[in-house]
């Protein structure tokens, strides 16, 4: 009998919603979540990276942040978020590193 093929489709794309959440975090802030959110929808909105809507959109930020804490990327303190040295590894490599706020100044 022969094997059936799979057909799998798999998607690669970037990540973007990471991506900026990684590029917002990274100054070091705390954000509650509906701080960081509104940074991240404005930042995605003028890259017109938004799909979805504005709803389904807070739902994958929220989730992918919450991979972020998973992975020891992110703290939680509460309901207040920080990012920690190591956050730079979450970027994406199948997209274009965002310019993170402290290598522009360079």
């Amino acid at each position: 009998m022969a094997n059936p093929r799979r057909t799998r489709f798999s998607r690669r794309v970037p990540d973007h919603v990471t991506n900026e959440l990684v590029a917002v975090l990274s100054d070091k802030e705390t954000f509650g979540f509906k701080d960081l959110f509104v940074v991240v929808y404005e930042n995605l909105k003028a890259r017109n990276a938004v799909s979805g809507g504005e709803e389904m959109l807070r739902l994958r930020a929220y989730e992918k942040l919450q991979n972020l804490v998973t992975r020891g990327l992110v703290n939680k303190e509460g309901k207040q978020y920080t990012a920690l040295d190591n956050i730079k590894d979450a970027i994406t490599e199948a997209a274009p590193k965002p310019i993170l706020p402290k290598e522009a100044a360079k």
